[in-house]
């Protein structure tokens, strides 16, 4: 029988947000009902807001998530009601490609619920990033929900569910950052921070954290930064250079998904470094650089989705280090807030006041 909640939707492009009824279905094969618990508040979610991932209106927001399954459709077998959760935006499917070559990470074909959730007139809801998370309940495919430890606070468990995850994957698991290793990052916000405290649990021996903003350098250094550079008043090529003896950093993270910014990080890596794009460019940037400098230069030049991640193997991983205590998820945590607080949570982020603030239901 469907269920009525409360949720947090986009009803059109630069609107504010606002609650409403949202209408939760029973789930159909291949389906779980998620009680929500905790939901980061990502920029991924204001960029649906502001119609900047398309103008599928409304949209039910939030997709960086943990909570409890509360049911499942026929045919889900590895989730029951009871376990703690986080939500996934990549649900694999098994059979592609790439899945096929054993490559889950790169999935071509993953998947959401195929029914739809409904404000109380019947209007079709858009999911943001197919979870909409920013709701007391929600219905997702059984593959996006990946058990953990249920010893973890939930409001640190859903950051996994995205920026953290990207970040921490872009280091890992993409730019194969290991013992010893010279880091760059470039734009210290969640994701960046997050690339940060990943390069230190792989062993990088040197990290060095680039923006624009004195207060992201100083929450950089927490997270494990050795070096910090302010590339508003320094050229930060040429201080990550110097950093590491004129040669350039072995990989450098770009997180912030500019031209010029993705320029830097591609001019201050080593020779056979790696550039690492996690950031997330708009569709109308472009790039041009030397062919000849891409090619002297060897090396590679990567894009990071969603850090690489596969959940089924990174999520319970990094909980269990976060409860040993050799990673502070907690640490990304700057406010937890009420649903009809979201609003005001998307101008603070915008301002640059927080690193995530993270709904408790």
């Amino acid at each position: 029988m469907a269920q009525e909640v409360r949720g947090v939707i986009a009803p059109g492009k630069d609107e504010p947000v606002r609650i409403e009824t949202i209408v939760v279905p029973d789930p159909g094969p291949g389906e779980a009902v998620v009680r929500v618990q905790a939901c980061g508040v990502c920029h991924t979610d204001l960029h649906y807001k502001q119609g900047g991932i398309n103008d599928d209106f409304p949209f039910l927001l939030g997709h960086e998530a943990a909570g409890v399954v509360e049911s499942v459709g026929d045919d889900v077998t590895d989730v029951q009601p009871g376990d703690f959760v986080i939500l996934n935006w990549r649900a694999v499917c098994g059979h592609c490609r790439a899945c096929l070559r054993g490559r889950p990470w790169y999935c071509f074909d993953t998947h959401n619920a195929t029914q739809k959730m409904t404000l109380t007139d019947g209007t079709e809801l858009s999911p943001a990033l197919g979870i909409g998370a920013f709701a007391e309940k929600t219905l997702v495919a059984a593959g996006q929900c990946t058990k953990v430890d249920p010893a973890v606070a939930p409001e640190v468990a859903g950051l996994l569910g995205c920026g953290v995850m990207a970040g921490i994957g872009a280091a890992i698991n993409t730019g194969n950052v290991g013992r010893g290793d010279s880091v760059a990052v470039i734009g210290c916000g969640g994701v960046g921070d997050a690339a940060i405290a990943g390069s230190r649990l792989a062993g990088a021996a040197k990290i060095i954290a680039v923006d624009i903003d004195d207060r992201k350098l100083e929450t950089a250094r927490s997270m494990g930064a050795t070096h910090t550079v302010n590339s508003r008043t320094t050229d930060p090529v040429e201080a990550i250079r110097d950093l590491t003896g004129g040669f350039g950093a072995d990989v450098v993270i770009e997180a912030v998904g500019r031209p010029e910014t993705y320029k830097q990080a591609f001019y201050a890596r080593d020779l056979a470094g790696t550039v690492v794009l996690v950031g997330v460019p708009t569709p109308d940037m472009k790039i041009e650089l030397p062919l000849l400098d891409v090619f002297g230069r060897g090396g590679a030049l990567k894009s990071s989705w969603y850090g690489d991640c596969l959940p089924s193997r990174d999520f319970p991983m990094l909980i269990d280090l976060h409860l040993q205590g050799r990673l502070d998820l907690g640490a990304f945590v700057t406010e937890t807030i009420a649903l009809d607080e979201v609003e005001k949570a998307f101008e603070r982020m915008h301002r640059g006041d927080v690193l995530r603030s993270v709904v408790v239901l």
